[in-house]
């Protein structure tokens, strides 16, 4: 009976202990849990999370994804210490994706808010680049063409001693033949119309006012003609003369010269017979009106 006893307690015991340690285990690991769930992640923390993520969406050329991350920086936070990085990568962001108004809309808020920064210069040359990139057409507003010429600058005149003079002047000599075209084309359309006078006053506008526009070798030819229209062969003659002289050895517009003047001599020939034709026809209406009288 004792032995029947003493196995009970032993199996009594043994329950106890198969009960404890699962129960042991649980309550181990609700503690745990408890313990961490306790431990929240700053939102500086968080904020650094978030950029190193955009950062690598961004090395890794998904910018369209990265600006959706850096936006949200951005929007949540401020005073973290990572506002002046998201703000310049949101910027490159778009310029890689070729949006240009928002580059620059965003390379300028990041001029704004953090003038000291270190990547402040490469900002505003982007900038001006971003500007330098949106939408242009010769028959439209020149705002956009306008506002990249004062871009490049304001960019020249805080950094006058920037590497990148020679990239600035490239760009900008781009924008003063994109204003010098409008003035070219307009010329030629008088000239279309044959309305040589008005022509001419389009041409010599843009001769003075954009002396090394691309399109200079070819108003002086087209001038050349408003003035052969015109019948004013000796204007006409300096502004080939002037073409000549500027073409040096080119062989091609020194052709193209030559038939400049040959069509200046066929005009004057002309306009020689209608002096007469008119010289004459007077004379004879003169005549007549001696003979009645």
């Amino acid at each position: 009976m004792k032995v029947r006893i003493n196995q009970r307690k032993k199996m009594k015991n043994l329950f106890k202990c198969t009960l404890f340690v699962p129960f042991f285990l649980y309550m181990a690991t609700v503690m745990g849990c408890s313990t961490a769930s306790t431990k929240k992640t700053t939102h500086t923390e968080w904020c650094k999370a978030r950029y190193e993520a955009a950062e690598e969406l961004f090395k890794a050329k998904k910018y369209g994804r990265a600006t959706e991350r850096l936006e949200e920086i951005l929007s949540t936070c401020a005073g973290s210490g990572y506002m002046e990085q998201a703000q310049f990568l949101l910027a490159e962001s778009h310029f890689n994706l070729e949006q240009w108004i928002e580059a620059r809309g965003e390379y300028g808020s990041f001029i704004v808010n953090f003038p000291g920064s270190p990547f402040a210069e490469t900002a505003e040359f982007r900038k001006a680049v971003s500007s330098f990139n949106m939408d242009y057409r010769i028959d439209r507003d020149e705002s956009n063409t306008t506002t990249a010429m004062k871009d490049f600058e304001r960019y020249l005149a805080n950094h006058p001693n920037t590497p990148l003079r020679d990239s600035v002047n490239y760009y900008y000599n781009l924008l003063v033949d994109r204003v010098a075209e409008k003035e070219f084309q307009t010329g030629r359309l008088y000239l279309r119309m044959e309305k040589p006078q008005a022509a001419v006053i389009y041409f010599k506008e843009f001769l003075e006012t954009y002396p090394k526009a691309q399109r200079r070798q070819e108003a002086l030819f087209l001038i050349s003609d408003a003035y052969t229209d015109l019948d004013q062969f000796e204007s006409a003659r300096q502004y080939l003369a002037t073409a000549q002289n500027e073409a040096g050895d080119n062989v091609e517009v020194l052709k193209r010269v030559q038939k400049a003047e040959e069509k200046i001599v066929k005009a004057e020939e002309a306009y020689e017979k209608r002096l007469k034709k008119e010289s004459e026809k007077k004379r004879l209406q003169k005549e007549e009106k001696n003979l009645a009288n």
